[in-house]
C-alpha cells in the first residue's frame, strides 16, 4: 500500500471504496499530557460548551487499489486535540470527520455558517462533523459513517435523509493529515432546504439552544463563496469547485 502523493494544501481524493481499520491510540508522553491538559482547560474556560467526549481520530490513509483506500483510526477524546496548541507535541492525532455535499435541484450546494457557540464561530463550511467511535460491539465502516453523515445533516439543517441515500464520493485529505469522508446527498428543492432550516432554527431557539449553523447559503461557484464574507474551512472551495453546478471534474486518484 502507498500513501497519497504529497500535495500542498487540501486534496480531494476520488475514493469509491474505503476500508477502516482501528488501531490503539499511541500513548501521550507525561510532559505532553500535562501541557495538553492545560491547553484543554484553557479552551473550556473560553468556550464552556466544549466537552471531553469520545471521538475517532485519523491515524493514516493509504491506497490499496484504484479508487480504493484504507483508513486507520484510533479512539481518543476531544481533549487530545488540544495537543494542536502545544508546540512540538509528538503525540498529535489529526481529526477524522464526515462532510456532506447537499445539492439543490439546480446544482447549487448548501453551505452553513458556524454559530457563536461552536469551535469555529462565523466559519462557512459544508454540513458535517467529527466522526464518532462505535459502541464496543460495533464497527466503524462506511455504513456507520453514512449513518453519522445523515444524522449530522439532520441536526444542522433539519433535512431527513436515509443513510443508504448517502453516496461515498471523495476523501478530504489535509496537509496536517486530517481526513474527511465526503458523502453526496440526493438533490433537494431550494424551498424545502430553506423551510427545513428555518424550522430547525425556530425549534432550537424555542428550547433555549443556539443551532450549530446560524445561517445557510446556496452557492454555485467559488466566486459566490467569496461574496459570503467571513472565514471558510479550507476544504470548502475544492468541494464547491468539484460538486456545484456543472464545474468539470478533476478527480485525484492514486498514481
Amino acid at each position: 500500500m502507498t500513501e497519497p502523493s504529497p500535495r500542498r494544501g487540501v486534496a480531494l481524493l476520488d475514493v469509491h471504496r474505503l476500508r477502516l481499520v482501528e488501531i490503539p491510540a499511541p500513548p501521550v508522553p507525561p510532559g505532553e499530557r500535562a501541557a495538553m491538559d492545560r491547553a484543554w482547560d484553557e479552551a473550556v474556560r473560553a468556550n464552556p460548551s466544549f466537552f471531553d467526549g469520545p471521538v475517532a481520530a485519523s491515524a493514516g490513509l493509504e491506497w490499496e487499489g484504484p479508487r480504493s483506500a484504507v483508513l486507520t483510526w484510533a479512539r481518543i477524546t476531544y481533549r487530545r486535540y488540544a495537543l494542536r496548541m502545544v508546540p512540538g507535541a509528538t503525540a498529535r492525532l489529526p481529526p477524522l470527520f464526515v462532510s456532506i455535499a447537499q445539492p439543490t435541484d439546480d446544482g447549487r450546494l448548501l453551505v452553513g455558517r458556524m454559530s457563536s457557540s461552536t469551535a469555529a464561530p462565523g466559519r462557512w463550511q459544508p454540513p458535517g462533523g467529527s466522526a464518532e467511535p462505535p459502541e464496543d460491539s460495533g464497527s466503524l465502516d462506511t455504513a456507520a459513517l453514512a449513518r453519522h453523515a445523515a444524522r449530522e445533516l439532520a441536526e444542522e439543517t433539519g433535512l431527513d435523509t436515509a443513510p443508504d441515500e448517502m453516496t461515498l464520493r471523495s476523501i478530504v485529505h489535509g496537509e496536517e493529515g486530517d481526513v474527511g469522508v465526503l458523502f453526496l446527498a440526493p438533490p433537494r428543492p431550494e424551498p424545502l432546504l430553506r423551510e427545513r432550516f428555518a424550522a430547525l432554527v425556530a425549534s432550537e431557539t424555542a428550547l433555549g439552544r443556539e443551532p450549530e449553523l446560524d445561517r445557510i447559503a446556496l452557492v454555485r461557484s467559488p466566486a459566490e463563496l467569496a461574496r459570503l464574507g467571513g472565514t471558510q474551512v479550507d476544504y470548502l472551495e475544492p468541494i464547491v469547485r468539484r460538486y456545484a453546478g456543472s464545474a468539470p471534474r478533476s478527480d485525484v486518484g492514486p498514481a
